[in-house]
């Protein structure tokens, strides 16, 4: 505890690669809850020992396998209520869990415990430069409090330039149909 600032936590964790279940890494972390701004995102530091793996060339294909596409990608349920996925839908699954990475951390708090559920539906947007951009309508299951809750995010992408959430919001519960 650090007084009138908020909670401190040091942690160290191992880190799994998503794709590449063997490939793993050790990390440290520092964390801090701020007591008083419970709308202030935890102020995260950390540190990896090691490399994570380059995934360049599978970003490349992903990328010009979009690019190439006639018409704008757009999909449902991902994964369906069985957990089955296309193939082809995994980079667009992957996508999603960044950006959710990034709405979990900037909505956290000590007391939740957030989780990429499903993606409702995705849609491409279209854009006249290189950038490829997402509106997602994806399910976080909230852990502590069973919930599932709907929340949007556009997302920005490009395999040079990385992920990024340019905007995100909570939805009402029937939003998510």
């Amino acid at each position: 505890d650090i007084d009138n600032v908020g909670r401190k936590y040091h942690l160290k964790l191992v880190l799994e690669d998503i794709v590449e279940k063997d490939n793993i890494v050790n990390c440290t972390a520092e964390i801090l809850y701020h007591l008083d701004n419970t709308n202030a995102a935890p102020d995260v530091h950390f540190e990896i020992e090691g490399e994570l793996k380059n995934t360049e060339e599978q970003d490349n294909i992903f990328y010009n396998r979009i690019k190439s596409l006639k018409k704008e990608l757009a999909a449902q349920n991902i994964p369906d209520s069985h957990g089955n996925m296309p193939p082809e839908m995994e980079p667009i699954r992957l996508l999603a869990q960044a950006a959710a990475g990034y709405v979990v951390w900037q909505n956290s708090t000590e007391n939740t415990r957030y989780e990429l559920a499903q993606i409702k539906h995705v849609r491409q947007l279209k854009r006249s430069d290189d950038y490829l951009e997402f509106d997602y309508m994806v399910l976080l299951h909230e852990f502590v409090s069973q919930e599932i809750i709907p929340w949007q995010m556009t997302v920005l992408w490009h395999p040079q330039h990385g992920v990024k959430v340019t905007q995100n919001s909570r939805q009402p519960k029937h939003a998510e149909h």
